[in-house]
């Protein structure tokens, strides 16, 4: 193994025998701070020296270090988990996975996942057979129970964005298989340590926008890339896989539909890792096989290098587990508890009108605190303004809870403002903060696709998080028009109303067959 590093979640630690008061103090602070390295996870690698060579303990040293770790984590709220064993020189090595509990942390470690992937590839079928435990019947009955529509049902098509939560606890085990209703949002954010929120999206061609706005939506760690076995890589795989790459989202395949097409499977997994290896994409490949293979792949994924392929049926359940164990060991990527102390920014996703309650807005807290009865700003409105309005109540989960931090999925009733006044990309404030309305804005963008060439005066939809408005191409810098493949610096313009943006936001845009991805680097007002 390589030499232990200071920074991260990841601590080697020979053996732990005889351990006096003072010295379980020091490991419980120093499992804290790796702790917090890790978002609330962390790894501990037992019998192995600070230089990363595996000497292993006999069984008796073994158990005393491991009653050691379990001592320390108590001290801090966290509970232990051995995840896999070997053979060291002089004995047993272990790998362990130490974890925040729910009552110490507060809340429980969050990650984003969209599942994206073509057409009839098995998508929410993935989802609901994870998230449920109950295998598909093979002719559409885990996608029919999270689908939203009657006319989804109908088709089997997904055509809309859902959300559903997959919890663990802290020894890892799935919560959702004990609950009732494995499907119950509340039941599991209230029972989990650790939450894996899959965001099920459309594959189909005429829903791409609405694709795009889940991807956009969301703040993803990492997304799914689903491919049938018997129909392999289809064209909307490549178009969701450029988004995906534009936006630097460490990617996880899975292929399928094995049980249909096990003689295809190969030059699938063959394709994949041919694709994945060009210039443009430029990572690396690598089957699933094993628990000690997801163990890996668990670990080395926050570099985003890594591409693991796995393979699972739906209907038979095979190779399900080792997805399990892979995404229960997945360490979260944006570093919420940091973004916490930050002013408050939400922008708005959905909005709803509840009687008795009045206007109702949901969306992501990418950063900040919000409370029950705290006064916000909201906007921009259509002439550019914005409103102080107060936060009447807060929903998370279908939970009531009297605050929601940065990272939270969070539905907050306002009073001040009426329904008809609400739009969805507008966002959320602190009160102290100053915002302007913004109609124009630079940015550096590449061209993914476009039939012909595109000049100024050129209508696409932009969508930043949630803010999806047409916008004219007003000027073109260092270039007269862009193909395909360009690089520019580019003015835009919105069409209708401002919205509210900040440089070193990342945007898609499209129209038509035509998609580009960008990075606001100037706001013109």
């Amino acid at each position: 193994m390589e030499k232990e590093r200071p920074q991260g979640n990841i601590e080697y630690k020979l053996k732990l025998v005889e351990v006096k008061p003072e010295r379980l103090e020091e490991l419980a602070s120093q499992l804290k701070y790796r702790l917090e390295e890790g978002m609330g996870e962390a790894i501990y690698e037992i019998g192995v020296t600070d230089d990363g060579e595996i000497v292993g303990l006999n069984l008796e040293e073994f158990e005393k270090t491991v009653e050691t770790l379990k001592r320390a984590s108590e001290k801090v709220g966290a509970k232990i988990t051995v995840i896999r064993k070997t053979n060291g020189k002089m004995g047993v090595a272990a790998e362990v996975l130490i974890r925040r509990t729910k009552d110490a942390g507060g809340f429980p470690v969050w990650l984003y996942i969209p599942v994206l992937g073509n057409v009839d590839s098995g998508k929410s079928s993935l989802v609901s057979v994870l998230v449920s435990g109950q295998l598909d019947d093979g002719n559409g009955s885990a996608m029919a129970k999270i689908a939203r529509y009657l006319h989804e049902i109908k088709s089997r098509r997904t055509s809309s964005i859902s959300s559903h939560p997959l919890g663990f606890d802290e020894h890892g085990n799935v919560v959702n298989y004990r609950l009732p209703s494995p499907f119950d949002e509340a039941e599991t954010f209230l029972n989990s340590s650790k939450i894996v929120d899959f965001v099920d999206l459309g594959g189909h061609e005429r829903y791409f926008k609405t694709t795009l706005k889940g991807i956009m939506g969301h703040q993803p760690d990492y997304c799914i890339i689903t491919v049938a076995a018997n129909a392999g890589i289809k064209p909307m795989t490549i178009e969701h896989l450029k988004v995906v790459v534009g936006l630097r989202l460490p990617m996880i395949f899975v292929i399928t539909k094995i049980d249909l097409a096990p003689q295809l499977v190969g030059k699938v997994i063959s394709d994949i890792q041919s694709l994945v290896k060009l210039p443009k994409i430029n990572a690396i490949p690598f089957q699933v096989k094993n628990v000690d293979d997801a163990v890996v792949a668990a670990k080395v994924m926050p570099c985003g290098r890594v591409a693991p392929i796995f393979t699972v049926s739906n209907v038979t359940g095979q190779g399900l587990d080792l997805l399990l164990t892979f995404l229960n060991l997945l360490p979260p990527r944006t570093r919420w508890r940091e973004k916490a102390n930050r002013q408050l920014l939400l922008y708005v996703d959905d909005i709803f009108n509840v009687r008795g309650v009045g206007p109702v807005v949901s969306g992501l807290i990418l950063q900040g605190v919000v409370m029950e009865n705290d006064h916000v700003l909201l906007g921009p409105f259509k002439d550019g303004s914005f409103r102080s309005v107060r936060v009447k109540s807060i929903h998370l989960n279908r939970t009531f809870v009297k605050c929601a931090i940065a990272g939270s999925d969070a539905c907050l009733a306002l009073a001040g403002v009426k329904v008809e006044e609400l739009r969805k990309g507008m966002a959320i404030l602190s009160i102290d903060d100053k915002p302007r309305a913004v109609r124009q804005f630079e940015g550096e963008v590449f061209i993914l696709h476009h039939p012909t060439t595109i000049r100024p005066g050129y209508q696409a939809v932009i969508h930043v998080h949630t803010v999806r408005q047409a916008a004219e191409f007003v000027k073109i810098y260092d270039k007269s028009v862009l193909r395909t493949g360009d690089r520019a610096r580019v003015r835009f313009s919105f069409l209708y109303y401002p919205e509210y943006l900040f440089e070193g936001q990342k945007f898609v845009f499209r129209e038509a067959n035509a998609k580009g991805i960008g990075v606001i680097t100037k706001i013109i007002g």
